[in-house]
């Protein structure tokens, strides 16, 4: 696999006209010159083809982020939906091909990216990687995580070695027939990782939450689960320490276009200390917002939250919209919530934009995807809401990595 890897990453190169420089252990990635930046950073939009499911994603890389529009002149082709990952400001970044089960890792030498070897997760059972790359975590130079639901384990590797060097079971989570997703935004309390699953059907979200804890010092893996409501993939550390979670907008849109297929989207805590869900703690978010629907729990720079309204004058419903539509449409405004025994709600006069949302932070911090029809922008996350666009770029931008 990992020749077949290089044999893609090459005929990339020749359709573009750069170079692959070196012997097959030591490939440079021409993206240009960054000898000379004290900070870059690479970005992986996706850009559907001709064909309906046809994507190809191109890895490009900036030295700032000041609002540029980044041009895709210079970058990488690669076939497919693919990923990038990386330690925040690590000197490397890691390459999933989206289509295989498979990652490389490219080491940022002298301002250029070399390529270096890969690993495989077949023997795990795993058959691609995609959805996220926040369910990816990375523990040291050393020990990485990679949460995947297909499977319904935590592949423990090592990003050194490029080793796979164990695997945490959640298996009872599995659901018959039933697709169990991922969070985006996994949190690090201490020692610990918190990840949030969500159930999907095509006709319907179960009324399922749950939480997989990871401890990074022994790999013990835990979980506890909840049946007062559904999809509740986001999570924040609130002002008590507990976490706080709520139903994503996925989950929140599916309940708005056929209420009997999912609960109403509601706000749960869980606490990490004693490993189990808040029995007298809910809110249904409709209630907090007098009927309208809301989801997709956000959190900005200080552990601020904030929730996306749904605003139906500004979208069209009809018998062709589906949950994944809805939850897209830019019709979703923001509003700050406090997380308490009893939450208060503001809203906020900011642009509305599609209410399922990716959240990543680095170099202290916080940005997430603002995707339109052709172009993505990256936002900071300030303490009021979203910020100003740092930079823009062609395609649907679904990860990036701070790489120094």
């Amino acid at each position: 696999m990992r020749n077949v890897t290089r044999i893609l990453a090459a005929l990339a190169f020749a359709s573009l006209g750069f170079a692959a420089c070196g012997d097959s252990d030591d490939e440079e990635v021409d993206l240009g010159d960054f000898s000379g930046s004290t900070e870059l950073y690479a970005l992986a939009p996706q850009i559907a083809g001709a064909s309906s499911g046809e994507y190809n994603t191109y890895l490009v890389l900036t030295d700032r982020l000041d609002g540029q529009e980044v041009s895709l002149q210079k970058s990488l082709e690669l076939p497919g939906r693919a990923l990038i990952a990386g330690p925040d400001g690590g000197g490397v970044l890691f390459l999933a091909g989206g289509d295989a089960p498979t990652l490389t890792r490219y080491d940022l030498v002298d301002g250029t990216l070399k390529a270096g070897p890969s690993v495989n997760f077949a023997s795990r059972g795993v058959q691609s990687i995609g959805e996220y790359a926040g369910q990816f975590v990375f523990v040291s130079e050393t020990k990485a995580y990679f949460f995947d639901g297909t499977t319904a384990q935590v592949i423990v590797w090592n990003p050194k070695e490029m080793t796979v060097t164990g695997a945490l079971s959640f298996e009872e989570f599995v659901m018959p027939e039933v697709t169990l997703s991922l969070s985006a935004a996994p949190i690090t309390v201490g020692k610990k990782v918190v990840m949030f699953p969500g159930w999907r059907t095509s006709a319907g979200i179960p009324s399922r939450a749950g939480v997989i804890v990871v401890d990074t010092e022994t790999d013990e893996i835990t979980t506890a689960e909840d049946d007062r409501c559904g999809y509740v993939r986001d999570g924040i550390v609130g002002p008590d320490g507990k976490i706080y979670m709520a139903t994503e907008a996925v989950g929140a849109a599916r309940f708005r276009l056929v209420p009997e297929s999912a609960a109403a989207p509601c706000m749960l805590r869980y606490d990490l200390e004693a490993g189990s869900f808040d029995a007298d703690y809910y809110w249904d978010l409709t209630e907090l917002f007098e009927g309208a629907i809301a989801g997709s729990l956000i959190r900005g720079p200080n552990d601020e939250a904030f929730l996306r309204v749904l605003d139906e004058s500004l979208t069209t419903i009809d018998e062709t919209t589906t949950m994944r539509s809805l939850a897209s449409a830019p019709a979703w405004r923001w509003a700050r919530v406090t997380l308490e025994d009893v939450p208060k709600v503001t809203l906020l006069d900011h642009a509305p934009a599609g209410g399922s949302v990716l959240l990543t932070s680095f170099g202290g911090k916080t940005y997430i995807p603002v995707m339109g029809e052709t172009h993505s922008s990256l936002v900071e996350m300030t303490s009021e809401g979203p910020g100003e666009a740092v930079v823009h770029v062609q395609g649907r931008l679904f990860s990036w990595v701070k790489v120094k």
